[in-house]
């Protein structure tokens, strides 16, 4: 068993090593899953099998020390060198390889339930959703918010809350599910968006757009400020980045129901399907959303973004937002 569980250890260290140099993609929700199974089959084997056998180990070299004691009472020797207590530490105490796979069982049960049904941490590594959320905040992912999903396949068995219109809402990326994205939502399935010159229409009505005062956003790594302005989508007031000037090209993909949408020299319009959304980043300019790959599947979804639990670089970003 020693030999066994060395050698999956050394699995586990080669294929967390391949992930981080970016060798090959990694599933944490599967191989979290995995690692739950493993260590339950061990914490499952020392319950049943090899606790019970070193207790019997332990009886039977005090029934031995006992009977020992009593032979040499017997000749008149009552002051005996017993090494009992030691040896019984010894064969109770577990081997390495238990102690490294049974008794991490409690803690990555723990922790694969919190992550699978309640409460996901995510990075944020780029800056489409900026000024809400910056490069290198880390939040926290509300899993159970849009109902509960089966960990790995993310198949929702219990209905809760649908998302609403100016939700941060992570996702798996339509086009690879293996990423994760984060965007707000703009439309609702039967919704009607358009972006058409730079400005947001939802079922015709045109979104309320504030600017605020100059110089605007400064941006730390490109050294330049950026338009600011606050929108509101239904009760939600967030600030996004907007320049009026830029007029970006889309149209240039294919996606699930592209038929939906329709593209022009000012922007796109299009018709989300039931059971899709559409999504869009807060830095208008600088992201790439359903205006380039298409509407968002209710099973892609993630859970709803509501807090910044650390930014290294900031400690003033931790908070929630909106």
């Amino acid at each position: 068993m020693a030999s066994l569980t060395g050698l999956l250890y050394a699995c586990l260290a080669v294929f967390l090593g391949g992930w981080y140099l970016g060798k090959w993609q990694g599933n944490f929700a599967l191989l979290l899953l995995i690692l739950t199974v493993v260590t339950l089959a061990y914490w499952l084997a020392e319950r049943l099998y090899f606790a019970p056998r070193r207790l019997a180990s332990v009886r039977n070299l005090e029934s031995q020390s006992q009977a020992r004691r009593e032979q040499l009472a017997k000749q008149g020797i009552t002051k005996v060198d017993d090494h009992t207590a030691q040896a019984r530490d010894r064969l109770l105490a577990q081997p390495w390889w238990l102690d490294w796979t049974a008794g991490l069982f409690p803690v990555i049960l723990v922790v694969f339930l919190l992550r699978s049904f309640l409460f996901e941490p995510f990075k944020i590594p780029s800056g489409s959703m900026i000024p809400t959320l910056l490069v290198g905040d880390l939040i926290l992912v509300n899993k159970f918010d849009y109902g509960i999903r089966l960990p790995v396949i993310n198949k929702k068995i219990i209905a809760i809350h649908d998302p609403q219109r100016g939700d941060v809402m992570v996702f798996r990326y339509p086009k690879d599910p293996s990423t994760d994205y984060i965007k707000r939502v703009i439309g609702l399935p039967g919704d009607e968006v358009s972006f058409r010159n730079q400005k947001l229409y939802i079922n015709g009505e045109l979104q309320a757009l504030t600017p605020l005062p100059p110089p605007g956003f400064y941006d730390e790594d490109t050294l330049r400020y950026s338009p600011e302005y606050v929108e509101k989508l239904g009760s939600v007031e967030h600030r996004i980045l907007l320049n009026p000037q830029n007029q970006p090209m889309y149209g240039n993909e294919d996606f699930p129901f592209r038929q939906n949408c329709s593209y022009s020299a000012d922007g796109v319009t299009c018709k989300v399907p039931p059971g899709n959304y559409f999504m869009m980043g807060d830095n208008r300019d600088n992201s790439q959303d359903s205006r380039y790959w298409g509407f968002v599947p209710d099973e892609n979804i993630v859970g709803r973004a509501f807090f910044v639990w650390m930014n290294f670089g900031n400690l003033k970003r931790i908070g929630t937002f909106q």
